[in-house]
């Protein structure tokens, strides 16, 4: 038997457009296709025909690196074509990295929020994108 080591949030860095995400606080990332069940004699499926891929997910950030993204974007986060590396692993403890390209992002919404109480301001950017692959 042998010891197998998980990925933590420690050990994942996201860099956006050439840029390591200090602030980030969160990544999700979601490839899907189109499946439909075809129908032919009888009531069972007698095959699934696909049809096309779709990447989307999100990024949580603080708000100060929110704005810094926003300004990197010229004021208008929506405007931002970047493309996403999501690293897994840590170097010093002996992992291989493993790395996720994900290209073409575009960001659909941002809302910012904040409530008494709070000690920090997160903004989450969904987003929409291209391609997404390992690399």
């Amino acid at each position: 038997m042998f010891n197998t080591r998980e990925y933590e949030w420690a050990d994942i860095t996201v860099i956006l457009g050439g840029v390591d995400l200090l602030t980030i606080r969160a990544v999700k990332a979601k490839k899907k296709r189109e499946k439909e069940p075809i129908y032919a004699k009888g009531r069972q499926p007698f095959a699934i025909q696909s049809g096309n891929d779709a990447y989307e997910g999100e990024i949580e950030l603080l708000k100060s690196g929110y704005d810094a993204l926003e300004d990197a974007a010229g004021g208008n986060i929506l405007d931002a074509k970047v493309d996403m590396l999501i690293c897994y692993g840590n170097p010093s403890s002996g992992d291989v990295i493993r790395t996720k390209r994900i290209s073409g992002v575009s960001f659909t919404e941002s809302e910012e929020a904040a409530k008494q109480g709070d000690k920090f301001m997160p903004v989450t950017l969904p987003f929409l994108a291209l391609g997404m692959k390992n690399v």
